[in-house]
């Protein structure tokens, strides 16, 4: 589990293969206050939580995990970091969980490998000849429903 204060650790998946351990050191933890729901002492609590990682100058990554982080994040980075903020429980240190697991999910979606391409294929031989015969078959039902003509003329 990843507690606040401790290493990050991100489970094995796609495109990690081992899983990966983010060191506390590179984890930055602001505490502010939250604009979410609370009772009393909502307005008197530093309950928000932004996590900020910078993937530019992380020692935990590899060159090539890097680069397809910085490629898969380049929208939402500033600077080569990103910030994750959770502000939705009362808690400090519900919402340090909740940031922490965001950002889990966020390096998983970055580090995971892009799909294979499509390969195009063909039509088989069968499908085209069925296409074809329910076309011929389509084209004789409508040519029945023509004016009536007597056989005489």
């Amino acid at each position: 589990m990843n507690r606040p204060g401790s290493d990050l650790t991100v489970p094995p998946g796609p495109g990690l293969p081992d899983g990966l351990a983010i060191p506390a050191a590179e984890l930055l933890e602001r505490f502010s206050r939250s604009p979410g729901p609370g009772g009393q002492s909502v307005n008197t609590s530093d309950s928000r939580v932004e996590l900020v990682f910078d993937v530019s100058a992380s020692e935990a990554l590899t060159g090539a995990q890097r680069d397809r982080a910085l490629a898969h994040l380049a929208s939402t980075l500033v600077n080569g970091t990103i910030v994750v903020v959770a502000s939705e429980h009362r808690s400090q240190h519900r919402n340090r969980v909740a940031a922490r697991e965001r950002l889990v999910e966020t390096l998983r979606t970055a580090l995971a490998p892009p799909p294979p391409s499509r390969r195009p294929t063909r039509p088989t031989r069968g499908s085209q000849r069925r296409r074809l015969d329910e076309k011929r078959q389509r084209g004789e039902t409508k040519s029945l429903r023509g004016r009536v003509r007597d056989q005489n003329s």
